[in-house]
């Protein structure tokens, strides 16, 4: 990924309507996401432009995923 594309990926986890989720998504984005390889890092990208509280649903446990594609990074946001 880019520089400019991480940098406005970063503005999307940092801009959340949720703490929660900003907290999330920018720890993660900081200690797992250079690890994805360019599919899960696009997932990842796709992920982080879901509606707050969606997302918030799949990180927290209350709601899966039906794309095989999310989850292996819902499952990593559950960990970090």
């Amino acid at each position: 990924m880019e520089r400019a594309d991480y940098e406005r990926l970063r503005w999307r986890c940092v801009r959340r309507a949720l703490l929660e989720l900003d907290i999330a998504l920018t720890r993660f984005l900081d200690n797992g996401f250079k690890q994805l390889n360019d599919e899960q890092q696009q997932a990842f990208a796709e992920l982080a432009d879901m509606e707050d509280h969606d997302l918030w649903y799949l990180i927290s446990g209350q709601a899966e995923t039906d794309d095989p594609r999310y989850a292996p990074i819902v499952a990593m946001l559950r960990k970090s």
